[in-house]
């Protein structure tokens, strides 16, 4: 698969270790996703990290269940780099769904798409499901994490405004929890924030101290 993105890095901003860092250390660790709410959630951690994205074809069977799809696209987003993986390598890779009434909402295609999707979420509960994958170059573990989310009725013109002054056409039923559509329309969450965001960063933290 073609590389579309790679080489930027982030360096901890603590002067100090964490035991996590400590933990790592002997990891030259690689972000793979293109996602800025990921990259600035990963960053929260103090860990250096390089962020690469390798291009793969996000299918999925159709028989699989819509609870198993986030884990089984993080998975399948270290194929790309399965070949030229580096033996003090440490990938993370992840994916992000949103579930409503056993339907998986992913990334809209244009505005009208978008606009159908918030009229979906409109009024009700949904979930948003984060899968993450965590390779090295002997050992591989999935996970994912779950978090209930309650949006307000919306009316016509509040998804519009949303739509026409965010655009939030890269995120997964298209809306950005940390954006305007999130101060006014989410009544209660259960679970992780930023689970919702992206990335469950906690969780991820514990699995680390785990590798």
């Amino acid at each position: 698969m073609g590389q579309t993105n790679s080489n930027t890095s982030q360096q901890p901003n603590l002067q100090g270790i964490s035991d996590l860092a400590r933990h790592l250390e002997k990891y030259s660790i690689l972000l793979g996703s293109q996602s800025p709410r990921r990259k600035e959630l990963f960053s929260g951690l103090n860990l250096p990290f390089s962020v690469e994205v390798r291009e793969v074809d996000e299918q999925f069977p159709d028989e699989m269940k819509a609870t198993d799809v986030p884990e089984y696209l993080a998975k399948l987003k270290t194929e790309p780099f399965r070949h030229d993986f580096r033996s003090n390598g440490l990938l993370i890779t992840a994916d992000t769904i949103v579930l409503i009434d056993g339907k998986i909402l992913g990334k809209p295609m244009d505005y009208e798409h978008a606009f159908d999707m918030l009229n979906q979420l409109s009024g009700k509960k949904h979930v948003v499901i984060t899968g993450v994958c965590i390779t090295s170059a002997g050992r591989q573990v999935t996970f994912s994490d779950h978090t209930d989310v309650y949006f307000k009725t919306l009316t016509d013109a509040e998804i519009d405004y949303y739509l026409t002054h965010y655009q939030p056409y890269d995120k997964a039923g298209s809306y950005g929890v940390q954006e305007w559509i999130g101060y006014i329309a989410i009544e209660k969450i259960e679970g992780s924030y930023f689970n919702v965001m992206g990335l469950p960063i906690q969780r991820l933290y514990e699995e680390l101290l785990k590798f």
